[in-house]
């Protein structure tokens, strides 16, 4: 009969202690209060699989770094990590729809260097770029390709500026999105040369690259990794590249500097972000992950030969480095008097 008692004592004690353990966790989240989840539950991050928004459709730069690196990521992170490919509005669809993700590391974002360029471009971004993501890292850099068609009568670039100086409006830039870097250089050029050749948008660089080598416009700006397949293939001419130094793998194409824009520096960067309020310690983990990634043979080998400065930043770093970005893209915008170039994308 004591035992009994004793039990069922025990049994009442525990039902308290549950009941104000929920009581207290009600009161936390009813008062902003951070509630202490236990550390085994912490733990248990990864237990399903990862989803990585890709804010462009398939083919181009963004989603070539995204395939080449998912692999080596799935198996550090010992989960699934399925690309989703959520483009539209420049990247815009696919940032805001991870913003609108539960922050508990599940939905990540895989975006280029228009990622800060965006909401100072483009009127209709209602997020913040600097507080609305949590950066976890900044994959690495690329130089990009002024490109034309493989019989374009354009052998160089300053073949290419002369026709648009005497045909005013009458050549065209192709470019993946307004807010990129290859969009941004392509404006620079303009303004530079004073020549005024027409922009216009795609909804990503696999489409305007195909219109490209189509005919159907006269020259693009798009970062290696998807751009020197192409070359290689034939299909396209490289002028020019906008990095500082010319490019080990095609060392014959020079820089833009060279053709006479001194100083003329502008390369696409690739970062990792996670819905804002994302836990420390899954922003580690991931950040982790994308490093060992990043240290595999095959990605390393992959992404090197698209020219490729590979960076695997720590989520401070890409945060201060994020931060200056976005102070020099809102200079270059300025500049060329961007602001508000809202046209409607190609299909």
């Amino acid at each position: 009969m004591k035992a009994t008692k004793m039990n069922t004592a025990r049994r009442g004690t525990s039902r308290r202690q549950m009941l104000r353990g929920v009581m207290a966790t009600g009161l936390a989240l009813a008062g902003g209060l951070p509630v202490m989840w236990p550390a085994h539950a912490r733990e248990t991050w990864p237990s399903k699989p990862i989803r990585l928004i890709v804010p462009f459709p398939p083919g181009g730069s963004v989603d070539t770094v995204a395939r080449t690196l998912s692999p080596a990521l799935q198996q550090a992170l010992g989960t699934p990590v399925i690309i989703e490919n959520k483009p539209g509005a420049s990247s815009v669809l696919g940032a805001r729809y991870v913003t609108q993700a539960q922050p508990d590391g599940y939905t990540l974002l895989l975006n280029a260097s228009l990622q800060v360029a965006n909401p100072l471009l483009l009127d209709t971004v209602t997020y913040d770029a600097l507080n609305d993501f949590k950066p976890i890292t900044e994959i690495g850099a690329q130089p990009q390709l002024v490109l034309v068609r493989h019989d374009s009568p354009f052998r160089t670039l300053k073949d290419l500026v002369a026709a648009a100086k005497q045909r005013p409006r009458e050549l065209t830039w192709a470019i993946a999105a307004y807010g990129a870097a290859g969009h941004l250089a392509c404006e620079l050029v303009n303004e530079q040369a004073g020549v005024m050749m027409e922009v216009i948008p795609y909804r990503g660089g696999g489409p305007a690259l195909v219109d490209l080598m189509g005919g159907q416009v006269t020259a693009m700006t798009e970062p290696m990794a998807s751009a020197y397949p192409h070359v290689q293939s034939g299909k396209l001419r490289a002028l020019a590249v906008t990095s500082s130094t010319r490019v080990a793998s095609i060392p014959d194409v020079p820089t833009v500097a060279e053709a006479g824009y001194a100083g003329f520096d502008m390369p696409s960067w690739y970062g990792i972000w996670a819905p804002a309020g994302t836990p420390g310690e899954v922003v580690q983990k991931v950040y982790d992950a994308t490093r060992t990634a990043l240290r595999d043979p095959d990605v390393k080998s992959r992404l090197e030969s698209l020219s490729f400065i590979l960076v695997g930043s720590s989520p401070q770093e890409f945060a201060a480095f994020q931060a200056r970005e976005y102070e020099t893209y809102e200079k270059v915008i300025k500049a060329i008097k961007a602001r508000g170039a809202n046209a409607a994308p190609r299909t």
